[in-house]
């Protein structure tokens, strides 16, 4: 007996042979009585506001395989941007910090002593290695302030975030170029 409609009595509805045929093995297949079937069916319609009579258009095999596709190009996307921006960002941090430890190791050499020469050249020498020196730390300051003011934190909403370097290429070339040209190799003239 159908649960809630015990006490209800049946009445009869006119459906061609055919279709009764179809019915009865649709409510066979989904094992509840022909009531149920009839009613859950009305109610189908109703809360869906849909007619019997429309086509959906595409089934739901269809559309897992859309669904599947957009989930595909989602990877796709990420992979791409972990390709195109967080993979460069590390080379590019991973190779500032290797120029970091070439310039220390660089420091530390041992240097040969010169030959005598008079105090005042001594000290012309002495002053123009700090002057340069002071220009060349000032020129790493103003490029690590550029590149921390460049330096912008990107939120991912997809898991972590991480920071993007925001650099035009005259800036990065212009970095490059003193990076690459750290010591002067500015030696005292002999004599």
């Amino acid at each position: 007996m159908d649960k809630g409609y015990e006490k209800e009595g049946f009445d009869g509805l006119r459906i061609k042979t055919s279709v009764a045929k179809k019915f009865r093995r649709f409510c066979k297949h989904y094992g509840k009585s022909q009531s149920l079937s009839l009613l859950d069916m009305i109610l189908f319609f109703e809360t869906n506001e849909i007619s019997p009579s429309e086509r959906f258009g595409e089934t739901i095999t269809s559309l897992k395989f859309q669904i599947k596709k957009r989930f595909n190009a989602l990877i796709a996307i990420i992979k791409s941007i972990e390709k195109q921006q967080t993979e460069p960002t590390a080379f590019l941090i991973k190779r500032l910090f290797e120029v970091s430890a070439q310039q220390e190791n660089e420091d530390q050499m041992e240097f040969k002593p010169q030959e005598l020469i008079t105090e005042n050249e001594e000290l012309e020498y002495y002053q123009k290695q700090y002057k340069d020196s002071q220009k060349h730390y000032q020129n790493l300051k103003s490029d690590t302030q550029l590149m921390l003011k460049k330096l912008k934190y990107v939120r991912n909403n997809f898991g972590v975030g991480y920071y993007r370097l925001n650099l035009n290429k005259k800036d990065i070339e212009r970095i490059k170029y003193n990076i690459n040209h750290v010591h002067n190799n500015n030696r005292a003239e002999t004599r």
